[in-house]
């Protein structure tokens, strides 16, 4: 599977009408969509489709033909970010109708060529699950794991409180067995994990 990072977007006409594209990361789905809105008040349909792996790891997916006829836009476009295996990503298809009406097959083409126009454009990275680790570290023990993280190049979000850090990360699967094997023998000197991903239940049990 495949994701993007930053947005991409596409432009193209057909029989006069203007299909404005913009394929999205996920996470900036919802603030995007407002500003489409407000950014084009004249346009006659904003067409939009996403896919995202919620934290049990499953796909959800969901669409909308925004006034066009059923299943005519919504579907296409989907059904583009399916045949690309894009997750975590949302795409929007901003139509100025330009007079001549396409057809419910004209339509489908015009929605899934826009989508798959963005798509070229995009920069497309390899996806891969990552999950939240959730751990309290006592504050003799914060300077190591400081260490480790900045060795590994693991980005933390921190917060303190009287017993030490608290500390966040995101790890794949392999990077967590890597995390596992460094922290395990400090439990016993009272660090705890507060937050897991599933994937790691099973390592940290072996």
């Amino acid at each position: 599977m495949q994701t993007v990072l930053t947005p991409a977007f596409s432009q193209q006409e057909i029989k006069k009408s203007n299909f404005l594209t913009y394929l999205v990361p996920f996470n900036e789905f919802d603030l995007i969509h407002e500003q489409l809105k407000l950014d084009h008040p004249k346009a006659v349909h904003i067409v939009w489709a996403y896919r995202y792996l919620n934290k049990y790891h499953q796909i959800v997916e969901n669409q909308s033909d925004d006034g066009e006829p059923r299943g005519t836009s919504g579907p296409p476009a989907l059904n583009s970010l399916r045949g690309a295996s894009l997750i975590n990503v949302g795409v929007f298809i901003v139509r100025y109708f330009g007079g001549i009406k396409l057809g419910t097959g004209g339509l489908v083409r015009a929605y899934s060529s826009s989508v798959n126009l963005a798509i070229n454009e995009a920069n497309l990275v390899n996806f891969e699950i990552k999950d939240i680790v959730k751990l309290s570290i006592p504050f003799t023990l914060v300077g190591r794991f400081e260490h480790y993280f900045d060795k590994e190049n693991i980005k933390i979000q921190k917060e303190f409180d009287a017993f030490g850090m608290i500390a966040e990360i995101l790890l794949n699967q392999d990077e967590f067995k890597e995390f596992y094997s460094f922290y395990e023998p400090f439990l016993i000197d009272g660090v705890k994990i507060l937050a897991m991903p599933l994937f790691a239940k099973d390592i940290a049990c072996d």
